[in-house]
């Protein structure tokens, strides 16, 4: 079993979007080769206008195939408060897709995404209860023996140097449903900031422990404090004896996204 997964985040089509680094990106991406390309979330600036949703489609059009997408909380509309409450995810829906819980599997991986993203709240995220429960249902499909990641858009944890919490709600039930159902690696978006942790750094109580992978803005100039500008995705290598995450930054001298850091964790 050999695998590689592109990750991607917080593309924002919109005022803040990078066409350059967009096109680099998909550049890249078709030169890789991966096995599958993940966006978690953030597909527009803002949801209200069409215009941005069919810059964010010929992006994803653009991009390789097969993709795992979901969506993020800037995928809500904000100023049409009937959509908001009451079709948050409408627009999402016609335009990326149908699917909040899309899978994408192969023999020894399963990949699994979720939706964080709500109309009640324009910024943080949580795990509703049919999405709960729809990812028991679904990973509980596969045994040990399957590598099991879940991509959301919301973060569990803050990284180093973060200026103020910015943690999804309930993360810790969330990091636990995690290890309840053996996930491996868990992929998100948000903050803007790549990061790469466990689950077990910030509860040593939990029993398998999950691989926290978060990938900066890949696409946009949307940034805060030390991060502001610079535009990131990860790529994530599987294999039978280990995962190795390398962090992509957008370097604009060579106009590539070179890595950065890499990862290695063995598998469990």
């Amino acid at each position: 079993m050999a695998y590689r997964i592109l990750h991607v985040s917080d593309l924002h089509t919109g005022p803040p979007f990078r066409q350059t680094v967009a096109d680099t990106l998909v550049t890249q991406a078709h030169t890789i080769k991966p096995d599958l390309v993940v966006v978690s979330g953030d597909f527009v600036q803002r949801a209200d206008f069409v215009a941005q949703w069919r810059a964010a489609c010929a992006l994803r059009e653009a991009l390789p195939q097969p993709q795992l997408v979901v969506p993020g909380n800037h995928d809500v509309p904000l100023f049409h408060l009937h959509l908001r409450l009451f079709k948050p995810l409408g627009r999402y829906r016609r335009y990326v897709t149908t699917e909040l819980n899309p899978v994408f599997e192969q023999p020894g991986l399963v990949v699994v995404g979720a939706n964080t993203a709500h109309g009640l709240t324009s910024d943080g995220g949580r795990l509703g209860r049919t999405q709960r429960a729809n990812l028991r249902r679904i990973l509980a499909r596969y045994g040990p023996e399957v590598y099991k990641i879940v991509v959301w858009h919301h973060p569990v944890a803050n990284p180093p140097g973060a200026r103020k919490n910015r943690v999804m709600r309930g993360a810790t039930s969330a990091m636990q449903l995690l290890d309840e159902q053996r996930v491996d690696l868990l992929l998100t978006g948000h903050l803007h900031a790549g990061y790469i942790g466990h689950t077990r750094t910030m509860m040593p109580q939990l029993e398998h422990g999950t691989i926290i992978c978060q990938s900066g803005t890949t696409t946009s100039n949307r940034g805060y404090g030390r991060e502001k500008g610079q535009n990131s995705c990860n790529l994530i290598a599987i294999d039978d004896q280990a995962i190795q995450i390398s962090q992509l930054l957008y370097q604009a001298e060579v106009q590539q996204f070179v890595p950065v850091a890499e990862y290695r964790f063995p598998r469990i």
